[in-house]
């Protein structure tokens, strides 16, 4: 139809043309767009890390500032720690050694569904948080852009689901570019302020706001410095995304993805320790209507000129881009849960371009969902966003523990007590952002986990109630049943005609069913089903309040009551106007019929399309 093929066009042209199975290998990463796509959540991250920890400790004024760089120091030794620990997960687990993997066989059923539901959350967090971080750098650079936030995120939103939908490896070649651009960007700017510091030349950067008085430091107490601290560790989300996503990788598969973290983590503690030091010699005060990076930006190039527009520009590219990490992982996660039977099959589906589509869409529907409701306001998504990714942190750092326990080979205890560090380095700061972050708002991230896993335990039983009612198991064949063939008509038409043929072919009891609203019609029909009825016999319902469905549904209830030995076949006729749009002026009397007999046992209903030309 050429509907269809307009359809068909318009999917080619965005989503681009089908990719056979046989060349999946060809769509995985190399080591430069994987770090492109698997690393952008967490080099970006350091584009609010710093301005996170600066928004707690300027309550307690301008000297407050500076335990943002011991506090910057901690986070950076303890993402160190947790990279290292997960090269020791990518080399045990070279098929995919995600937290959920890893803990459902170390640590059992119940841990892994824990941290699967963890990670989808932080997932779609990742996405509402980046993009909405993204926009902010547009809007610094732009302010009179700051009321259409949520549209302008809807729209990267939509971007980054089409660009999935392409592929990984279109995906890995459209976001390498934005990626090693932001990672110049910075290095160039801390390379500038090194220089500035060493020669004497840099200059704090003048407040334009309102501060606290520097007195009010010592009002600076040891809850305030602990929430600053995880609100830093923001720094750290995305880091396990390579260890997710090994299978990606071109082989040797391990190798290149320890190689991948390696370099993620090396160039992540640069760029977040380097903006935290520039952050505290230029005196950096947050504000709310301009980020960190773009105070540092104009603070170092001179105003805002061409290169500082191309350090905003890189910004926002990357932190709108970051939401890949989440694009290339959450698919593939929802797809492995799925395989278990904790989700529903279709997050199984690969698309036309061997992308998991399906799980594609639903982040970005959720993500967006997030977006309005939080209005693209990226400190009002921040606390949100942590807990998830401790929690699978935790996990997989102790699963790995057991792993090594149970096998028991080379040097496994070394192993055992580099993950077992992280472990309980990780499970302190869950602790610590759980505590803190709770009144802002994380609570609500401690409620969902437990009702995602609720959720995945309930689909799992579902599918395990199918499968034992479809089992073959202690079947015996029952006697061949009749089969009674009701044909509900609205008049005598050919559609009609031809339904009625097709059921004198299925069984020689065939009823053809009338309700009667107006006598005058129904007498016409009675007189022409003489000629037109082919032998069939018509029988009319009775309907006093002038309903069509209930008398139907009544006479076909009543029918399998007196047969209840035999299948009751309902032939529905029906007409499929040339355009799609012409079936909206018709009434759709068939799908309610269909719709009311769906979950009837013993009672089948097709449908006879009559094709109009």
């Amino acid at each position: 139809m050429p509907e269809e093929r307009l359809l068909s066009q318009l999917k080619r042209l965005f989503i681009g043309r089908p990719i056979p199975t046989r060349l999946a290998h060809h769509q995985r990463f190399s080591r430069v767009t994987g770090l492109a796509v698997l690393s952008s959540d967490a080099l970006s991250s350091v584009a609010y890390a710093t301005e996170e920890i600066l928004r707690v400790l300027i309550v307690g004024g301008l000297a407050a500032l500076s335990y943002a760089t011991p506090i910057a120091l901690c986070i950076a030794l303890l993402l160190a720690i947790v990279v290292f620990s997960y090269r020791q997960t990518i080399h045990a687990y070279p098929n995919g050694g995600g937290a959920y993997i890893v803990a459902r066989e170390n640590l059992g059923r119940s841990a892994g569904l824990i941290a699967a539901a963890s990670l989808l959350i932080d997932y779609t967090m990742t996405v509402a948080v980046s993009v909405a971080a993204g926009v902010a750098a547009i809007t610094s650079a732009v302010p009179s852009l700051q009321d259409d936030r949520v549209l302008i995120a809807l729209v990267c939103v939509v971007a980054l689901a089409v660009g999935n939908l392409r592929g990984i490896r279109e995906s890995g070649r459209l976001f390498a570019g934005p990626t090693y651009f932001f990672i110049g960007s910075i290095l160039v700017l801390l390379g500038i302020g090194a220089v500035r510091y060493a020669t004497g030349s840099l200059m704090p950067l003048p407040p334009e706001g309102p501060i606290p008085t520097g007195a009010e430091v010592h009002a600076l107490g040891l809850f305030a410095i602990l929430t600053a601290f995880s609100n830093g560790c923001t720094a750290m989300t995305g880091v396990e995304a390579v260890s997710n996503g090994v299978p990606a990788f071109r082989d040797p598969t391990s190798k290149n993805a320890a190689s991948t973290l390696g370099t993620m983590a090396v160039l992540a503690i640069t760029m977040f320790v380097g903006i935290t030091l520039l952050a505290h010699a230029y005196h950096i005060v947050p504000s709310d209507r301009e980020t960190v990076i773009s105070q540092i930006a104009r603070a170092l190039v001179g105003g805002r000129n061409a290169a500082y527009y191309a350090v905003q520009i890189a910004t926002m590219l990357i932190l709108v881009l970051a939401a890949n990490t989440a694009y290339a992982d959450f698919p593939r996660l929802a797809s492995v849960v799925s395989a278990d039977g904790f989700l529903p099959r279709q997050f199984m589906n690969q698309g036309d371009r061997l992308a998991f589509s399906n799980g594609i869409l639903v982040l970005s529907a959720f993500a967006s969902l997030l977006l309005i409701v939080f209005h693209g306001d990226t400190h009002a998504l921040i606390p949100l966003y942590m807990i998830g990714v401790f929690v699978s942190f935790t996990l997989s750092q102790a699963g790995m523990v057991r792993h090594w326990h149970r096998l028991r080979e080379g040097k496994w205890r070394t192993n055992a007590i580099i993950n077992g560090t992280g472990a309980v380095l990780t499970g302190i700061v869950l602790i610590i952002v759980a505590t803190t972050k709770a009144a802002e708002g994380a609570w609500i991230v401690l409620v969902l986990i437990p009702c995602l896993v609720m959720l995945f335990r309930m689909t799992r039983t579902h599918y395990d109630h199918v499968a034992s009612q479809l089992s073959i198991k202690d079947w015996a064949p029952e006697p061949a049943h009749a089969n009674i063939v009701v044909v509900p008509v609205s008049g005598i038409h050919r559609g009609v005609l031809k339904a009625l043929e097709y059921a004198r072919s299925l069984s020689p009891e065939v009823l053809a069913a009338y309700v009667d609203v107006e006598p005058v019609v129904t007498a016409k029909i009675r007189q022409d089903w003489e000629r037109w009825g082919e032998g069939v016999k018509l029988v009319v319902l009775e309907s006093p309040y002038r309903s069509i469905m209930e008398p139907l549904l009544e006479f076909i209830e009543q029918l399998q009551a007196s047969h209840p030995d035999s299948y009751l076949t309902v032939l529905l006729p029906e007409f499929v106007p040339k355009r799609w749009w012409q079936a909206l002026l018709h009434n759709q009397r068939a799908l309610l019929i269909k719709g009311a007999l769906l979950f009837q046992p013993n009672i089948i209903v097709t449908s006879v399309p009559y094709h109009l030309h």
